[in-house]
């Protein structure tokens, strides 16, 4: 009864959008290119709500997200590139496919088995003879040093103790000041990545999302310097008009009363 009603209420969707694709003018007119963009927004909208654990905003935004995943298919079946019965096959396959522990008698100890399963399957049915042809080249820094990092892990590729991954951090970190002494902005900037690098694999270790982990602190820093501005206006301060060291104690002010009132 329950899955008779998911596939009513997904099949209203479909046929909603078909409805928007052949009346909206605004629906019409739209492409696989004019939405990408808007996909994007919708996938880093549902990100936030996932950082910020609202279950309300998560529902909404999937809902969102599940539209433009029909608009995608509908523009395709469209042109006769493929349908939506195609997209559900091909994924239905693939997982079929890549979990032969639960549909083949392939035999797994842990997650790092099936990780490493995965990966070779999808080398074996995309022909490629790279474990790095996979990684998006639009995605993110970040997410794309996390995503490198955890591919190259599944062919062995990895530190064996988190110590020896600090040691690199500090490695980077010598090489970096070493560059900036010498003054040459190119090997500045090809030392600091490789501290980024470094350090992204130290979260690895750490069992800590590098991506949340900076986007928390992004949130922090806002909410700290907002409180300090408020402060300075109660003040009859605008901040433009403070030394560093005035705005550091109000800094610190909004830091102390932040942690007390968390």
């Amino acid at each position: 009864m329950a899955n008779e009603l998911i596939a009513d209420k997904f099949l209203r969707l479909k046929q909603i959008m078909d409805e928007l694709r052949s009346q909206c003018p605004w629906d019409k007119k739209q492409t696989i290119h004019s939405l990408r963009p808007m996909t994007i927004e919708e996938i880093y909208e549902l990100a936030a709500a996932i950082d910020e654990e609202n279950w309300d905003e998560i529902k909404e935004e999937l809902g969102d997200i599940w539209l433009h995943l029909l608009f995608y298919t509908k523009i395709a079946s469209e042109q006769e590139k493929f349908s939506l019965e195609d997209v559900l096959e091909t994924i239905t396959e693939k997982m079929i496919k890549r979990h032969p522990h639960i549909y083949g008698d392939t035999k797994v100890a842990n997650e790092e088995d099936v990780k490493r399963n995965w990966q070779k399957i999808k080398l074996q049915e995309e022909g490629k003879k790279s474990v790095l042809s996979g990684v998006p080249k639009g995605m993110p820094s970040i997410a794309k040093s996390t995503r490198i990092q955890e591919k190259v892990k599944q062919v062995g590729f990895e530190w064996e103790q988190k110590e020896d991954v600090w040691k690199k951090v500090e490695e980077e970190l010598e090489e970096l000041k070493m560059a900036e002494t010498s003054g040459n902005c190119h090997d500045m900037e090809e030392e600091l990545g490789d501290v980024f690098f470094s350090l992204i694999n130290y979260a690895r270790f750490l069992k800590v999302d590098a991506e949340a982990a900076l986007e928390k602190c992004n949130k922090k820093f806002i909410t700290r310097f907002q409180l300090m501005e408020t402060m300075a206006m109660q003040e009859n301060k605008i901040l433009t008009d403070l030394s560093l060291e005035e705005m550091d104690v109000l800094w610190n002010k909004a830091k102390k009363l932040l942690k007390n009132n968390g």
